[in-house]
């Protein structure tokens, strides 16, 4: 690699949260991320309402992350931005502004893989995992574990057939009465409850693939049998629920992780994705790799959820191959693997 400084604006938009950051040479030098409030009153992400924020938002973002990075646009040597997956008028904002912004300095575009990023933020920092790693990927739309060989060599060796388990924490909080966004409340209540006071079914697929919708329909069903003899009964136990459910949704993951580890013989294992934020999923993991002397990884908790970093990074590298895309490319709501 040459002694050429490779500075990287990146773009955030697949979802609700508008986030720009700049990489040097891999290193973030700024990551700024706007969040829409707007959705909470509606309980759930309203896609037209985020687009429209997001278009409302992305100049003043980006304007700041280039002040606090102390780059100027003349200084930039790529544009990256998330190509998919997403929702589609909120990566349509992120994909026209990056567009424009790299035409306007005659720089070249790098269009990105919003779970590939995800994967990538273990790279952000070090200590980084060891190649070939696995990486257990969990988001609201997105349940996988990733084969990674190297920074763009990635295999999805199992992923979830219905549900996220994001969805799951979300739709639980929901039943619960748990205000937008559920699932970190439901996170916050189980740090309190009794995780094995309640049973819930763990899916039993075969190979490495995930199920969450039993759990959803076996949650509902509890709940308003527990209702009919107790109409008080979520309040009065509801830190137990919160505990009892995610305990399940651990379980649930871990499980296929740990046999994923096992069959394929790596000694670094890594969870990424929004999901990767909850606690007890994140201490579960950490005890996991200790007993079977495996390396733990987990980016920061700023790069977990969606940010632009994680694109800048996932960018540099793309950079880095020479992998740039044309001018004429398009975001997609869903897009396989890259």
């Amino acid at each position: 690699m040459s002694d050429k400084q490779i500075n990287i604006l990146a773009i955030e938009s697949s979802c609700d949260d508008t986030s720009a950051a700049v990489i040097s040479n891999g290193k973030v030098l700024s990551n700024l991320v706007a969040t829409q409030k707007v959705h909470e009153q509606y309980g759930g992400v309203v896609p037209e309402m985020a687009s429209r924020a997001h278009m409302q938002k992305i100049v003043p973002v980006v304007d700041v992350a280039l002040k606090e990075a102390g780059i100027s646009k003349n200084e930039l040597t790529a544009v990256a931005f998330t190509q998919s997956p997403g929702l589609i008028g909120s990566l349509l904002v992120g994909a026209c502004f990056a567009k424009a912004y790299a035409q306007s300095l005659n720089l070249p575009l790098l269009s990105v893989h919003h779970m590939q990023a995800h994967v990538l933020a273990h790279f952000i920092d070090k200590p980084h995992p060891e190649f070939p790693f696995l990486c257990l990927t969990v988001s609201g739309g997105h349940t996988q574990i990733v084969l990674c060989r190297s920074h763009l060599d990635m295999e999805v060796i199992g992923e979830t057939q219905d549900d996220a388990a994001g969805e799951a924490f979300d739709k639980t909080a929901k039943m619960l009465g748990l205000p937008y966004p559920g699932g970190p409340m439901v996170d916050k209540m189980a740090q309190t409850g009794n995780p094995l006071k309640y049973s819930f079914p763990i899916s039993d697929i075969k190979g490495y693939g995930f199920s969450f919708s039993g759990v959803k329909t076996a949650v509902l069903y509890f709940l308003q049998e527990q209702k009919k003899n107790n109409a008080a009964f979520v309040e009065e136990n509801i830190n137990d629920i919160c505990a009892s459910v995610q305990h399940t949704i651990i379980q649930t993951l871990l499980q296929k992780f740990e046999h994923a580890a096992q069959e394929y013989g790596v000694q670094h294992l890594g969870i990424a994705g929004g999901v990767s934020a909850n606690s007890g999923l994140r201490a579960a993991f950490a005890d996991m790799c200790a007993k079977n002397g495996w390396q733990a990884h987990i980016p920061q908790f700023q790069y977990c959820t969606d940010n632009a970093a994680m694109i800048g990074i996932t960018g540099y590298y793309k950079y880095l191959r020479g992998d740039f895309a044309d001018m004429s490319v398009s975001p997609t709501a869903k897009a396989s693997w890259q």
